[in-house]
């Protein structure tokens, strides 16, 4: 068995657009990477610690072993570029917006009047969307698990409030 030589490239995919970084640097995380170099500033830099969830993203990965893909959010102000090989990513600009048509969970958080500044929003809708991703009708406690960590407990609550409304948000 040969052992192949180290790959200099890696690849993913953005928002269903496939991406190839020749030149990643170790110490470049994910966040640095969707802002600077492809231009998507949706993903905030909040703590720069992993504890606000202003730079939350869905990553997505196929399960071998249950030959199913598995969505799940992600700090990426911790997550390292080259930790991305092979997966998806995507952002809040990838689920909607108010050019094209806003994503169901935009579309609460909007009627619902938001929050204080709104820096935040694009992390709370990422780890909602990752849920729903998962699980469509999600429990009071899967809901209450998505958003644990985060520093913003006003949608905690506001969405948790209006968990009884999910199903209408499962637009993928």
């Amino acid at each position: 068995m040969s052992i192949s030589p180290l790959s200099q490239e890696i690849n993913f995919f953005v928002n269903g657009r496939k991406v190839t970084e020749r030149n990643a640097q170790p110490e470049t995380t994910l966040l640095q990477y969707l802002r600077n170099h492809l231009g998507l500033t949706g993903t905030k830099l909040g703590c720069s610690e992993g504890g606000c969830g202003a730079c939350t993203v869905m990553i997505s990965k196929y399960d071998h072993e249950n030959k199913k893909i598995k969505h799940f959010s992600a700090n990426g102000c911790l997550l390292p570029l080259c930790a991305v090989d092979g997966m998806a990513v995507t952002t809040v600009e990838g689920i909607g917006s108010t050019k094209t048509a806003l994503h169901p969970v935009q579309e609460r958080i909007a009627k619902s009047h938001g929050s204080q500044c709104g820096f935040c929003t694009p992390g709370i809708v990422m780890s909602m969307y990752a849920l729903l991703r998962n699980n469509p009708v999600p429990t009071h406690k899967e809901m209450e698990s998505a958003f644990e960590g985060m520093l913003w407990q006003w949608y905690k609550w506001m969405l948790l409030r209006h968990q009884s409304k999910t199903q209408k948000l499962t637009k993928t």
